[in-house]
């Protein structure tokens, strides 16, 4: 197997202190952050102001380490294979969210629609393109026979 580090290029502030209080995902979030991207970075910022929505990878830094594969995701009563859902606990504690940027101040992205804790760890930041990321899809799994429905 191949070790590798990944290090944090900033910092998302939101105004989430506690899991139960964090949004299930960012498109039912209208919650308000702000980015801190560190200073070695900041060139690689340059056009991004551009953009009015991107992704966000980081990590679910208050997730305990997971290696349970079957897990019960927060929209269904039943358990499901960890890679099938976006459930926090996973092997590699990595999340992914779309928000919207509102403007970028320097080192600082204030950002809308987020859905993580504040002072979580941002691993990465990439545009978001419609014509690259929007799919048609035919189906959506257990989603679609949730038992919350």
């Amino acid at each position: 197997m191949m070790d590798f580090r990944i290090q944090p290029i900033g910092l998302i502030h939101t105004p989430f202190k506690t899991l139960a209080d964090t949004p299930i995902q960012s498109s039912r979030s209208n919650a308000s952050g702000e980015i801190e991207v560190f200073s070695q970075y900041e060139q690689g910022l340059e056009s991004l102001d551009g953009l009015s929505h991107i992704f966000l990878i980081y990590v679910f830094h208050h997730a305990l380490d997971s290696q349970d594969l079957m897990v019960k995701p927060l929209l269904d009563k039943k358990k499901h294979g960890v890679f099938s859902t976006r459930y926090f606990r996973r092997p590699n504690p990595i999340g992914l969210s779309i928000v919207r940027l509102i403007r970028r101040d320097g080192l600082r992205l204030h950002i809308q629609s987020v859905d993580m804790l504040d002072a979580t760890p941002l691993i990465d930041i990439k545009p978001y393109v419609p014509e690259f990321d929007i799919r048609v899809v035919e189906k959506i799994g257990w989603y679609d026979n949730r038992a919350y429905s």
